[in-house]
């Protein structure tokens, strides 16, 4: 009769649950007494390969004042302004390594290298490597234009490393360690200063570094770190519908709502062939049709 005036009388706990659920403040007391050990006594012991440091055996934390590379950069940095300085700003090519000469796009990049020196005038920039870099050189030297490069000691596919360029003279270029310093140095190759600076970012077909760079580029854009005074021509090479399928994934988050619908496109013109960029740049600068005199292939870059 007492048990059914009270009600019903719920089963105790077993003696295993009672263990972890008896009492808050036995809880937070045991907590807190096995804070900051590794295992709990019950667990089953591990053994740890020979060598190996335990969390009971934590090194001291690292020193990072004793690390040189901040200042390496820094210096970096600054060698990559002095031949900025020394040669001026001008157009960026960012590009492929592994294009070898008789490629197609070899071929247009040089020759993309060559007319837009002659149109613009200025230095023609870039990362001093193989492949399309080289070709854009090439190109801005064939129409007599200076032209300036930091290099990376190795770039993708290449077995060795070199700080020396093969015919740039050392005037020209620097040699870069960490790819930071490096990428301010082209950054900073395109900034305009002055409303009669005739700058542009050109992005040729190229794999994880170039991406990488475009995406960069493209994001100083967007955030308004790089032409937030003066705008800077951002254009991307579509030569042999190379990038489409990029574009494709563009449309994409579009769709998706990652990106905002025309977001991307505000922010860089994309070209399928050289007389389109070249049009492009000239209405840009607004250069008198009278300088407008192309050497363009037929076909130049899948037109």
């Amino acid at each position: 009769m007492a048990a059914s005036a009270v009600g019903h009388v719920p089963p105790q706990p077993s003696h295993r649950s009672s263990r972890f659920f008896h009492g808050d403040a036995a809880v937070v007391s045991l907590a807190m007494r096995r804070a900051g050990r590794c295992s709990v006594r019950t667990s089953p012991r591990i053994r740890l390969p020979l060598g190996t440091v335990s969390c009971r055996q934590r090194a001291a934390p690292p020193d990072f004042s004793e690390r040189a590379s901040p200042n390496e950069v820094k210096e970096e940095i600054k060698e990559c302004y002095k031949v900025i300085q020394r040669l001026g700003r001008g157009v960026l090519y960012l590009g492929s390594s592994r294009f070898k000469p008789d490629h197609p796009h070899y071929l247009q990049s040089m020759e993309l290298g060559r007319e837009i020196a002659k149109l613009l005038g200025c230095t023609t920039w870039t990362g001093a490597g193989p492949g399309l870099m080289d070709a854009a050189t090439r190109g801005a030297l064939s129409a007599d234009k200076p032209v300036g490069g930091f290099k990376i000691s190795k770039e993708a596919g290449q077995w060795s490393s070199s700080s020396f360029h093969p015919y740039l003279p050392s005037e020209a270029y620097f040699t870069c360690r960490f790819f930071s310093a490096r990428k301010h140095g082209l950054v900073d190759a395109v900034v305009r200063k002055n409303p009669w600076d005739r700058t542009a970012v050109i992005a040729l077909p190229g794999g994880i570094g170039t991406l990488d760079e475009v995406f960069e580029v493209l994001t100083l854009i967007q955030l308004q770190r790089l032409g937030s005074e003066l705008p800077v021509p951002f254009l991307l090479m579509n030569y042999g519908s190379f990038y489409s399928k990029l574009l494709a994934f563009i449309d994409d988050c579009e769709r998706w709502g990652v990106v905002a619908r025309g977001e991307v496109s505000s922010l860089w013109k994309v070209c399928n062939g050289n007389l389109e960029a070249l049009e492009y740049l000239a209405d840009f600068y607004e250069i008198p049709h009278v300088g407008r005199d192309f050497q363009v292939r037929s076909g130049s870059g899948g037109e």
